[in-house]
């Protein structure tokens, strides 16, 4: 019997982290992940705010799943800015997971240019792979987000990257509405291919395009419910991360936290799990 968790981006609610977990609380959400801060993304924020987060996390007896740096987001030939990252805020992010206690560091599949060669491949392994070897070292869990457009846009091409790194320590962050629009369905097909790596799950919703056009979750093109029940049915995860993506943030993040709850009680109930 596996149970299901909800977490949430912190500044779907809010970029002041207090007001956040504010309303995280009264939500009864106790997962949080971490990605903009009011001076910044991590990990440039400024450490009075750090120790100021830190604090309200262990007053509140939150958990922090997972820190999101937005880190290779660029693509392939924007070689120096990547070799910063991975050299720079990627030991400072991973610093900061060990800080929190978060086992998991996010990070994307570099962005595709137009009729960019497909033999690029190797350059995008041999980042994960060192990005990798360094999480591993530090003890944290690698996650990279397929994201529309980039070489890890779709389940497949994700899980063809992550297999090409062969490193235990990289897994996959997958967002079956980034997938929408790419060349396989979200649901079933790209979760089927991506799910051996999964480590991490966003929950979305869009009418349009991704990220174009997010509404609330079951308002979509997404198939939330079959993908929650195969979810709990393969126990990939134990919670998945509201990222809500659609104003105004916080009437449509209780939404989302409304909808996903209904949806795990008929499927809990379903799978004979108690409530």
């Amino acid at each position: 019997m596996h149970k299901l968790s909800l977490g949430i981006v912190s500044d779907e609610l809010s970029p002041d982290f207090g007001e956040a977990a504010r309303f995280a609380v009264e939500w009864g959400l106790s997962i949080v992940e971490l990605r903009v801060l009011k001076t910044g993304r991590i990990p440039n924020v400024d450490k009075r705010e750090l120790d100021e987060v830190l604090h309200i996390v262990k007053t509140n007896h939150l958990t922090v799943s997972a820190l999101s740096p937005g880190i290779f987001k660029h693509s392939l030939s924007a070689a120096a800015r990547l070799e910063h990252e991975l050299t720079n805020d990627l030991p400072r992010t991973l610093d900061l997971a060990r800080q929190f206690g978060a086992p998991i560091v996010i990070v994307f599949g570099f962005q595709r240019e137009v009729n960019e060669p497909s033999d690029n491949l190797h350059r995008a392994t041999d980042l994960l792979r060192r990005a990798a070897e360094m999480a591993e070292s530090a003890g944290i869990t690698l996650a990279v987000e397929n994201e529309p457009g980039f070489w890890c846009d779709s389940g497949a091409n994700t899980a063809q990257l992550i297999d090409a790194v062969g490193r235990p320590s990289l897994r996959a962050n997958w967002d079956p509405c980034n997938g929408f629009g790419t060349s396989e369905s979200p649901f079933p097909n790209g979760y089927e291919s991506i799910k051996r790596f999964i480590a991490n799950i966003h929950a979305k919703d869009t009418k349009k395009g991704a990220t174009i056009e997010c509404v609330p979750i079951g308002e979509g093109a997404i198939d939330w419910r079959g993908q929650l029940e195969a979810i709990v049915r393969d126990r990939v995860v134990n919670h998945v991360t509201i990222e809500t993506h659609s104003l105004p943030l916080v009437e449509k993040s209780k939404r989302n936290v409304e909808i996903l709850r209904s949806y795990l009680k008929e499927i809990e109930s379903n799978q004979g799990i108690p409530l």
